[in-house]
């Protein structure tokens, strides 16, 4: 069971919509976002919440499903709960992707939470525009937060839900290398979506946020058929899948 979820992104406010904050765009379309009391700490922002809460929110997304989700009882969320962990602890590290590892390592240190209860919510070059994943270990796809994260915990073994962002088709205007260098890279997980990409970031978004709680409220290893790779949503029309 995931016990602490990690939020990745950049802080400040010019990298406030670029791509690589995806996480962080994330964490703000959960349900219960709003009502949660952040407090800086372990290097990031700290907050917590009752699985009694989490129980509540499955509930009603089972009685309210989106599109295409098929219909669970209601029941589902509280039967749930005596599995779950008395709370979920959340952090949204405040160091720069680069050294998001450390804030996750001082929070999970602090509540001895195992590798195999974090969750890292961020953005994913190797998948379309549309598109997220569930995963557990594997390879770091050149992503530098979970590079700090293998860096400070010492194994790549901890779940990632991973939201795409896609590759440049060329370098940015004026900045930067060709595509697939560096350099130009760099220049595209630190740019801000387009307006239309935005709308269907929006989507997106709230499909993860769903999934998010789904992923706190029961064991993933069920979930990763289904999300081991889904596209969310049809960027043509702009319509949920």
């Amino acid at each position: 069971m995931i016990e602490l979820a990690a939020f990745f992104g950049n802080p400040g406010r010019e990298y406030y919509r670029s791509r690589h904050n995806a996480g962080f765009m994330l964490a703000e379309k959960i349900p219960f976002y709003s009502g949660l009391s952040w407090q800086k700490k372990y290097k990031g922002l700290y907050s917590a919440i009752d699985s009694s809460r989490i129980a509540e929110f499955l509930s009603a997304e089972a009685l309210s499903p989106a599109a295409g989700q098929e219909v669970v009882s209601p029941a589902a969320g509280q039967e749930a709960l005596g599995e779950l962990p008395a709370r979920f602890h959340f952090i949204m590290p405040q160091t720069y992707m680069n050294k998001s590892g450390e804030s996750v390592h001082a929070a999970a240190s602090f509540f001895k939470i195992k590798n195999d209860s974090i969750l890292v919510v961020h953005d994913e070059l190797e998948l379309p525009l549309g598109t997220i994943s569930l995963k557990f270990s594997g390879g770091l796809g050149g992503h530098n937060g979970l590079r700090s994260m293998k860096a400070c915990f010492g194994n790549a073994d901890f779940w990632r839900l991973r939201i795409g962002i896609g590759r440049p088709d060329s370098r940015l205007p004026g900045e930067g290398g060709p595509a697939g260098s560096g350099e130009g890279i760099v220049d595209w997980v630190l740019s801000e979506f387009s307006a239309e990409e935005a709308a269907s970031m929006d989507a997106v978004l709230e499909a993860a946020a769903r999934l998010f709680i789904q992923i706190l409220g029961s064991n993933p290893e069920t979930l990763l058929k289904k999300w081991a790779k889904k596209k969310v949503i049809d960027l043509e029309n702009q319509k949920a899948l």
